[in-house]
């Protein structure tokens, strides 16, 4: 990872392969990296989503049916399907709308760190366990017009200091990561950071990776869609998500 990575010592380097462990908690933030770093095709096909026979309407009888499940705290602070988008694909095999126990979340995460050697496994899975996950609910979107996929994750870690040096440690990486671009800024919260990576003009996909934190919540948004891509649009559903945490969740609006 380079001299500044190695100069830093094992605590640095232990955050930021959590980091990148907690990106992967789904599985869509690992393609997104391994796709990144090593330079892979990025012009595979994608899944292609099925545009429905009708769009939302005010006669629905049940207008938020669609909208997010509320059966769970967390859940409810997930930012519900704005206008415009659907329920997406499913993440791994969970679904589009998922709700994980910290028990689960945290086994989950620690599956991130298999292929390690034996030692970096068990400093690894230490850490992991240090977080003190309570748990992890991560929704898919789709917009109608079908040429833009996102999924938020929120991890809701009791180790507030952990959370903090998880977010420090992905800025880190991406200083690492010299290949990467910068997306756009989140405007009032200067600690989120949006991630691009390198331009390929003969894919016609774009992806791009957004990461932030609020008290003892780690965010961590995921979006594909087609070129001319919507990074704006991306920028303002993590936006809206931030501002919905920093009101602390709760029912539709």
């Amino acid at each position: 990872m380079g001299a500044a990575v190695k100069k830093s010592g094992s605590g640095m380097l232990r955050t930021l392969l959590t980091g990148l462990l907690v990106f992967a908690a789904a599985g869509g933030g690992v393609a997104w990296t391994a796709v990144t770093v090593t330079g892979a095709d990025r012009t595979a096909p994608t899944t292609v989503w099925e545009k429905p026979e009708k769009t939302p309407s005010e006669d629905d009888p049940a207008p938020n049916a669609a909208k997010g499940r509320q059966d769970n705290p967390l859940s409810r602070q997930l930012l519900p399907v704005p206008a415009n988008y659907r329920l997406g694909p499913d993440i791994d095999e969970f679904g589009n709308d998922v709700h994980l126990t910290g028990a689960q979340a945290t086994a989950l995460m620690e599956q991130g760190g298999a292929d390690l050697p034996p030692a970096q496994r068990r400093e690894h899975r230490k850490f992991v366990r240090n977080l003190d996950v309570q748990g992890l609910a991560m929704r898919s979107y789709v917009l109608y017009s079908n040429d833009l996929a996102v999924e938020i994750q929120l991890a809701h870690m009791k180790n507030r200091k952990a959370v903090r040096e998880l977010a420090t440690g992905r800025k880190q990486l991406v200083k690492e990561l010299s290949i990467l671009r910068d997306g756009p800024g989140i405007k009032g919260y200067r600690d989120a950071a949006c991630l691009l990576p390198p331009k390929d003009e003969e894919s016609d996909l774009e992806l791009m990776l957004c990461t932030a934190h609020q008290d003892d919540m780690l965010v961590t948004l995921t979006a594909s869609g087609t070129k001319p891509f919507r990074e704006d649009d991306v920028a303002d559903l993590l936006k809206k998500q931030l501002d919905r945490l920093a009101k602390g969740g709760g029912q539709y609006v």
